[in-house]
């Protein structure tokens, strides 16, 4: 199958392994991209620059395909020496960053004189033109059912991707809500030219995480996320947990007063605790409702292999005799 997000990134199939924090190491990333996908390292689950770049020579060891590297732009006192992460990811090679978080306009210049290519994270059509302005190669385009931030306003992908197709002129992917051949199909259909996976790939046999984690993914329905610090405009899905209903007790109670300080327990230094030592209820972690649809652990390989198998046969056999195509070929 291609597409102009396979032509972009020299990918076989057009699905994406998005950066998720504690998730997106080397072991995952080489696996979805010796499938034909595209992995992700996710930059800042490093703690420095070296442990980065020694990161990405470790998939490197991993894959001879091509891997993406996600450097997320956080509203933070104390930043992360981006221009160290950045030189990192220019020395290692890697030929596609995905950014998400602030406005990567800073790194632009440094990222393509290297010739890499960038695609960003969007959660609205307004933040993907400006993305377009600035000089990113392509978006990816998150929807109101996603796993992490999904903005303030709350348009699901239904409505979000067909408005990203009328307004941009770079190629995007679909994000949130991606999970099988159904939700591939769909996303072309809508003007997408593939998918972004976040929460279907930690249900993976590769994924480096710990097995309960997995699990939960694998128990949860679309009914159990819960979206928190909302009231700090700073939304996030997660898996609904005892961490979690404290929070939102806390968000109840204090209302308008509350302060980032006061949920520290439940959000900061979590994932850690919960992705290596499986503690399922330290605090608050990404998942997107479509959890709902997760209900097996595959390979990667297994995964994205039968999303492409399934969807050749919903293009040709389901839609394609819908419409009568099917049997206009056989005359």
């Amino acid at each position: 199958m291609k597409t102009r997000i396979t032509e972009l990134l020299g990918i076989e199939h057009p699905i994406i392994q998005g950066g998720m924090h504690y998730v997106g190491f080397a072991e995952l990333a080489a696996a979805v991209s010796n499938a034909g996908g595209l992995g992700t390292i996710t930059g800042l689950t490093q703690k420095t620059p070296a442990d980065l770049a020694n990161e990405i020579a470790k998939c490197r060891d991993l894959t001879d395909k091509p891997f993406a590297v996600n450097l997320t732009f956080l509203p933070t006192v104390n930043a992360p020496d981006y221009p160290g992460y950045v030189k990192a990811i220019i020395e290692g090679g890697v030929k596609v960053v995905e950014t998400a978080g602030r406005n990567p306009a800073q790194v632009m210049p440094y990222l393509k004189d290297a010739g890499i290519k960038v695609v960003h994270k969007c959660t609205s059509v307004r933040h993907s033109l400006k993305a377009q302005e600035i000089g990113c190669d392509a978006v990816s385009v998150d929807g109101f059912e996603c796993g992490g931030h999904p903005g303030e306003d709350d348009i699901p992908n239904m409505i979000l991707l067909p408005r990203a197709a009328d307004e941009l002129e770079i190629p995007f992917v679909a994000s949130g809500g991606m999970a099988d051949a159904r939700s591939l199909v769909a996303a072309l259909a809508m003007g997408a030219e593939g998918m972004n996976m976040g929460t279907r790939f930690i249900a993976t046999q590769e994924a480096p995480v710990h097995q309960r984690v997995k699990e939960a993914i694998v128990a949860a329905t679309e009914l159990d996320t819960r979206l928190v610090m909302r009231p700090l405009r700073n939304t996030e899905r997660v898996l609904s947990n005892a961490a979690v209903e404290r929070l939102l007790e806390k968000e109840r109670a204090l209302g308008d007063k509350l302060q980032f300080e006061d949920i520290m327990e439940e959000v900061a230094g979590v994932y850690p605790k919960v992705m290596m030592d499986g503690d399922m209820d330290a605090g608050a972690w990404s998942c997107g409702m479509v959890a709902g649809l997760i209900h097996d652990i595959p390979t990667c390989k297994d995964l994205i292999d039968g999303i492409m198998t399934d969807a050749e046969a919903i293009i040709h056999a389901r839609l394609g005799g819908m419409s009568g195509a099917s049997a206009q070929a056989a005359e």
